[in-house]
């Protein structure tokens, strides 16, 4: 797994536009029209482009349930291509295995960062640390699971989350570019951190897996928030 790039075996092929939303007890599965011009849609007002290293069909619906209108596009696709698609925001996947290898997209989010918000999860999450020149390592033993306590430093909150990866940013070799926003409880590393002077912010586990169950949607409206302006 180490030096593997395992995103661009499972990125798509190419972009496409996702129109579902979270599934709920009392309506089931909600689809959405797609759009009929490049306009936008009055309901999911706010344009984001997400990259595909690996993405989680649930992260999607959690977009566009928080009002966001979503194009996802490959792993490898430039960032000159991404901020051409004129989006209010980027989003950056989940995805398997080691985030060094990956490059191409920490190059693309290098050139990214400070032009569009930006949210990271997963191994969006490493890429993101490393675009801003920090240093990510594999852990002893990796996070897997949905019973995995995590606090967010800015409410003193404890969310339930699910995890499953093997990997894990360097917080010291981010200081002064990013502040540690999320900690694990169990063993004190780094599960989400805000960059310091742009509009980014990213966590380690998966928000969409809804373990606590509900614990950890308010990162899809934080993103909205940070579309706003």
């Amino acid at each position: 797994m180490v030096g593997r790039d395992l995103a661009k075996e499972v990125t798509c092929e190419k972009p496409y536009h996702w129109t579902e939303k979270l599934w709920e007890l009392d309506v089931g599965a909600q689809l959405i029209a797609p759009r009929q011009d490049a306009g936008r849609d009055k309901s999911r007002p706010y344009k984001v482009v997400a990259y595909d290293f690996g993405i989680k069909y649930n992260i999607l619906r959690g977009l566009v349930s928080a009002g966001c209108d979503v194009t996802v596009v490959p792993a490898m696709t430039s960032a000159s291509d991404v901020l051409a698609m004129n989006p209010d925001g980027i989003f950056l996947s989940n995805g398997p295995g080691d985030p060094e290898p990956v490059t191409y997209a920490i190059e693309n989010i290098q050139k990214l960062l400070g032009k569009k918000p930006l949210f990271g999860i997963c191994l969006g999450h490493q890429l993101l640390g490393l675009a801003l020149g920090g240093k990510t390592y594999k852990l002893k033993f990796g996070h897997h699971g949905g019973n995995q306590p995590v606090m967010d430093m800015s409410t003193r909150k404890v969310e339930i989350t699910s995890q499953n990866h093997n990997f894990a940013v360097d917080t010291d070799s981010l200081k002064g570019l990013a502040e540690l926003s999320h900690v694990n409880l169990n063993d004190k590393t780094v599960e989400g951190m805000s960059v310091i002077g742009k509009p980014a912010f990213s966590v380690q586990y998966h928000p969409e897996a809804s373990p606590g169950p509900h614990d950890s949607q308010y990162l899809f409206n934080r993103f909205v928030e940070m579309m706003k302006g």
